[in-house]
């Protein structure tokens, strides 16, 4: 049998492990998911009906244009995104990035305008510190953007200090998806 002393030396032991743990998994700057896909979906998106999950295949001659043009890698040739169309007319297209920022993965989606236009960028899971994440009203300055303006950080899109890889990233994110639009999906 253990002696008492040993066992509420351990029993306190336990209290501190569970209580370092609990502090480690609740403080402020962990990973945090924000919104499911479906979520974001449905805050530009009012009827789930109208919303069509499509893929396409890129060729290596668009993968080319795209990357110049852009100025922005193109991870896949597999190009999935979704539609929202209203009485047969397209409206919106959703697309959904996730790129490692520093050593963590962040997702986000972008939201295109039929003209190509920027709707909104909305992220839906960020698993950096928090502090290397761009405030609510960064993501905002995108909405109306075309490919006319200058989307590039330091220049027409401001900088986040501290969070400079992190704007980085959605900058050239939001410079592909528009690039790919206008490339693949806009009508002359």
């Amino acid at each position: 049998m253990e002696h008492p002393q040993v066992l509420v030396k351990h029993k306190r032991s336990m209290k501190m492990v569970f209580w370092l743990l609990f502090v480690v998994t609740t403080a402020p700057g962990r990973a945090q998911v924000y919104l499911t896909k479906d979520e974001a979906l449905h805050l530009y998106f009012e009827n789930e009906n109208n919303i069509f999950r499509k893929s396409l295949f890129l060729t290596d001659t668009q993968v080319r244009q795209i990357q110049d043009h852009a100025r922005a890698k193109v991870e896949s040739k597999i190009l999935t995104y979704y539609e929202y169309v209203e009485n047969g007319k397209l409206q919106n297209i959703a697309f959904f990035e996730t790129q490692t920022v520093r050593t963590h993965p962040a997702t986000y989606m972008i939201v295109l305008n039929s003209d190509g236009s920027v709707k909104g960028v909305e992220m839906l899971a960020f698993f950096e510190p928090e502090d290397y994440l761009p405030p609510k009203n960064w993501f905002a300055q995108f909405r109306r953007k075309t490919l006319n303006d200058d989307i590039h950080t330091k220049r027409g899109i401001p900088n986040v200090a501290g969070a400079t890889l992190s704007a980085q990233a959605v900058t050239e994110s939001v410079r592909k998806y528009m690039t790919i639009f206008e490339l693949l999906f806009s009508k002359d």
